[in-house]
This record gives C-alpha cells, sequence and structure tokens, in this order.
C-alpha cells in the first residue's frame, strides 16, 4: 500500500498535469539553490517550476493520460507546469540555459502532444501569443481598409466619368454655335 504523503504527491501532480496547458521536463544537475531561484523569477508567474521525484512523476502523467514522457524520466528531473502562454516559458528555459548550460531542457508535453527538446527551441523562437494577435489584427485592419477604399473608388470614378462627360458635352454645344465649322471657312476662300 502507498503511504500517504507519496499519494498526495503523486496526486498534486496529476492535477499539475491535467490543468497546464504545457510542462517542459528539465536536468538541473549541477544548478545552486541560488541559479534555480532565478530560474523560477525568469520563468514568470503563470508557470510553476518543480523539482521532481521521476518515479512520481511518472506515475501522475500516466493517470493524468500522459504517456509520452516515461523515457525523460532519468537523472535529477524538473518540471515547468506552464499555466500561461507557453512560448514565454519556452523562452525563459531557452535563454537560462544559454547563459548556464547545466540546465538541459529534455522534452515536455503540450495540449497533450509531445514535445522534443527542439521543438521546446523553436517554440521559444515564435513571438508571444500577444505580438502574434496583434500582427493578426494589424493584418486584418490593412485588409479593411484596402477593401473599403475599393468600394469607394468605384463611385468615385463614376462620378469623376460622368462630370468629364458633361463638361465636355457642355463644350460641344457651346462651341457649335458660336463658332463656324472649320470646313465653311475652307470654302469661302
Amino acid at each position: 500500500m502507498a503511504r500517504p504523503d507519496k499519494a498526495a504527491a503523486v496526486a498534486e501532480l496529476t492535477d499539475k498535469f491535467r490543468t497546464s496547458n504545457a510542462a517542459m521536463l528539465t536536468e538541473y544537475r549541477g544548478l545552486t539553490v541560488a541559479q534555480l531561484k532565478t530560474l523560477r523569477r525568469a520563468l514568470g508567474e503563470n508557470v510553476t517550476y518543480a523539482v521532481v521525484k521521476n518515479t512520481l512523476t511518472r506515475i501522475a502523467a500516466n493517470e493524468a493520460g500522459i504517456s509520452t514522457l516515461d523515457d525523460l524520466f532519468a537523472g535529477p528531473s524538473a518540471v515547468a507546469f506552464v499555466a500561461g502562454d507557453p512560448v514565454e516559458a519556452a523562452k525563459g528555459l531557452r535563454d537560462f540555459a544559454k547563459d548556464n548550460p547545466n540546465l538541459v531542457i529534455k522534452g515536455g508535453v503540450l495540449d497533450g502532444k509531445a514535445l522534443s527538446a527542439d521543438e521546446i527551441k523553436k517554440l521559444a523562437d515564435l513571438e508571444s501569443r500577444e505580438v502574434l494577435l496583434a500582427k493578426l489584427a494589424g493584418a486584418m485592419k490593412a485588409k479593411q481598409s484596402q477593401t473599403a477604399a475599393l468600394f469607394q473608388a468605384l463611385p468615385s470614378k463614376f462620378i469623376r466619368t460622368a462630370e468629364a462627360l458633361r463638361v465636355k458635352l457642355a463644350e460641344d454645344e457651346q462651341g457649335g454655335a458660336g463658332t463656324p465649322a472649320p470646313a465653311e471657312a475652307t470654302e469661302s476662300e
């Protein structure tokens, strides 16, 4: 029978796996407590970075329906549970790993899909959700402006053409009544 403290730890980890948008598994061998504290601050408010026991975490991940991480639970492991934007967490891990080579990104899971270490690094290269949404909104606004300009151009062009035709007809009427035709002038000579 499992000890109550281990059962509680598994239940807590299972809940974190189920409620998180993403989970990123790292190896922290050689990092000091101060460096881990710096890493937690760098990851932000929406990320919980926890040093975990491999066996208990494997059980919790399997209970949460995630079996793709089983091979990664070796050596000293820590998991970054992401409740917010996974891109920001991936950037935080990547940037910290650049400065501290002892932090090794092993892999993770994003919305139930397994991620390799390289895929997490590619995720870190993306722009944040807010920036992507702002670019999308800008592109949509530009298309709307182009469409509005197109719809305004058609009536405007019609009005300019009609006005030019009116002016030309008015000139032809005035020109025909007041001045003799050039053919008549050549006959009288």
